[in-house]
């Protein structure tokens, strides 16, 4: 059965603290009419600091929407394949035992997919299936582990590699000065993660079963305007709420399995925000530190979109503190709203006793 292994987590070099956000923000935005909600809103976000791959006073200047689209794919090439080799170190496997790779990104754009750039220079076979996803945000981090699910369900012998990679400072845009678009900027860190679900063998979480939810007429709740100056991205003011109709679907999922969504070994939960992760602490009610992983993830790296789930999965090895036959749930929220939803156990090899 389908094993997550591992991730391999990287960040970059340059650093903002919280601190340093919200003076810029009294700074660039003095005149601001909602200015203290802003700094009380970034105050409270619960990140301490978050890395970039530029110094933020690039970040700033905005060069335009092409220079950026260079900046991306120069990024992603320097970047993305010593995490991958890590990745699939951690799997104990070579390129060329890959069947499949899923690529997600929302913060840049490439067009072949990065998986053909990476075929071509790390030794993966030419037969290599490619699964690019660019516009489920947030979410898609979950949705690239349930798709290498289904995949190895297909596919019993197959092994998948998932990579995210997050430049959200390439998204920021200098006249967008609404009080979300202003949080937004407080809010999201660069990073890139990386993992390979093992179709046998591995040690990690035996993924037993995914599932995905809508909530109707939340489209417009988190969206990205496409400019000519590039990404705008739009967040309601509703989204810190969604755990409330979200949960019971996580509890759905659960209970399809027999399952009780509140009463499992560990979590794995996208953090968009403090109130996403406080908020489904009660709905499902479980303790505070069932989230710890994530919040960790939000206090260190601030929201790095969908490479979230991932990081905090690899927190959660980081800890050794799984033992076989323990249930999990993991959940990516992203626009829609869409939750991706999957359940797991965790298994030390292929000969583990539950």
């Amino acid at each position: 059965m389908a094993v997550l292994c591992k991730p391999a987590i990287a960040v970059p070099e340059y650093v903002i603290t919280n601190d340093e956000t919200l003076e810029l923000a009294r700074r660039l935005h003095s005149d601001h009419p909602q200015l203290d909600l802003v700094l009380d809103l970034i105050a409270h976000t619960g990140v301490r600091k978050r890395h970039l791959i530029q110094p933020i006073e690039r970040v700033l200047q905005h060069p335009g929407f092409d220079e950026r689209s260079v900046i991306y794919e120069a990024e992603t090439k320097a970047r993305v394949p010593a995490v991958v080799t890590q990745a699939l170190g951690h799997a104990e496997l070579e390129p060329e035992q890959i069947d499949l790779m899923i690529y997600v990104s929302c913060t840049g754009f490439m067009m072949p997919p990065p998986t053909a750039w990476l075929m071509k220079t790390m030794g993966f076979r030419p037969q290599t299936r490619q699964l690019p996803i660019a516009q489920l945000g947030c979410a898609a981090g979950g949705a690239a582990v349930n798709r290498a699910h289904d995949f190895c369900t297909a596919y019993p012998d197959a092994n998948v590699l998932i990579v995210a990679c997050e430049f959200c400072s390439l998204c920021y845009q200098p006249t967008d000065v609404g009080v979300g678009s202003l949080l937004s900027n407080g809010l999201f860190g660069d990073g890139i993660a990386a993992a390979v679900v093992r179709g046998n063998g591995g040690t990690g979480i035996r993924l037993e079963g995914n599932g995905s939810y809508v909530i109707p007429n939340t489209e417009s709740w988190i969206s990205y305007a496409v400019r000519s100056t590039g990404f705008h991205f739009q967040l309601d003011k509703r989204v810190p709420g969604t755990m409330e109709p979200l949960a019971p679907a996580l509890s759905a999922l659960a209970e399809e399995h027999e399952w009780n969504a509140g009463k499992l070994d560990f979590y794995i939960i996208h953090a968009g925000g403090p109130r996403i992760l406080d908020d489904l602490s009660r709905f499902l009610d479980v303790p505070p530190e069932a989230f710890r992983f994530s919040r960790a993830t939000l206090t260190e790296y601030g929201n790095i979109a969908s490479a979230v789930v991932l990081d905090a999965t690899a927190r959660m090895f980081d800890e050794a503190s799984a033992f076989d036959g323990d249930r999990g749930l993991m959940a990516g929220f992203g626009p829609g709203i869409t939750a991706e939803i999957g359940l797991g156990t965790w298994t030390s090899g292929p000969d583990a006793v539950e």
